[in-house]
């Protein structure tokens, strides 16, 4: 048995758009949901979210079942022993949040890999290998595996390309949320500072070959930055919407 191929990493290292969703629901039901929704990507958060890192598990699981589907996950900091645990799962594509330099990037690209390359804990037993049938894991595992650094503070985006060249940092996802807020402008994601700010950092990382991802609530605000260059976009968050349905069905009886 070998590592199964990650496709999502190919298809932003090949130039084609991803769309995602964001996974904040725990449990797998709503994970499965999204799976059989239609987009390419979907994420299960542990870090703005009720999830904890046992519970990305049974989500997994459940989005397997939809092999057209990259099931990624973002880890509740930039924590080797979190990152462990979710490679261990057989999670292939991680984000790592709040990265503000090149020393913060390294640390992750070190978390996610073995030694001598690097200082993730070995083990045989676990859903990544699994349960022990690929052999060659520890050998291989490392060109399916898809690193992605969010930056979303000004300190990020003075150093971003620092962050993107770091060897083993396979993609940048800009924050708008944070960065709004370190930028002065908390909440107002669509300032048009900030939205300058993600524009120029989309073309500073087509300028050094590192592929670009955002946040976009704002279906307008989603298409601009994908025109801009954005390859992997995620335009939905399962309990912002299921809050605006609510919202919305209560309206219509008033």
């Amino acid at each position: 048995m070998k590592n199964p191929k990650n496709h999502f990493k190919a298809s932003i290292l090949s130039g084609a758009h991803q769309l995602g969703m964001w996974n904040s629901i725990g449990g797998n039901t709503v994970a499965e949901l999204l799976g059989g929704a239609g987009y390419d990507w979907v994420l299960i958060d542990c870090e703005h979210s009720a999830i904890e890192t046992v519970e990305v598990l049974p989500a997994l699981q459940a989005l397997a079942a939809v092999p057209e589907v990259s099931a990624t996950a973002r880890v509740a900091g930039n924590d080797p022993v979190l990152i462990k645990r979710m490679l261990d799962m057989g999670v292939q594509t991680l984000m790592v949040p709040f990265v503000q330099s090149a020393e913060e990037a390294q640390a992750a690209v070190d978390a996610m890999r073995y030694a001598p390359r690097g200082i993730r804990g070995m083990a045989g037993m676990t859903r990544a290998t699994r349960y022990g049938k690929i052999k060659d894991y520890y050998t291989t595992v490392e060109e399916d595996l898809c690193l992605i650094v969010q930056v979303e503070t000004v300190a990020g985006m003075d150093a971003l390309e620092d962050i993107a060249n770091i060897d083993g940092v396979d993609a940048v996802f800009f924050g708008p949320s944070d960065l709004s807020a370190s930028m002065g402008y908390p909440g107002q994601v669509n300032h048009p500072e900030v939205v300058a700010a993600i524009e120029s950092g989309i073309e500073r990382l087509q300028a050094v070959n590192v592929p670009a991802g955002v946040m976009a609530l704002d279906v307008d605000m989603a298409k601009h930055f994908m025109a801009k260059g954005a390859l992997f976009t995620a335009v939905g968050v399962d309990l912002v919407i299921l809050a605006q349905a609510v919202a919305n069905l209560r309206e219509q009886f008033d």
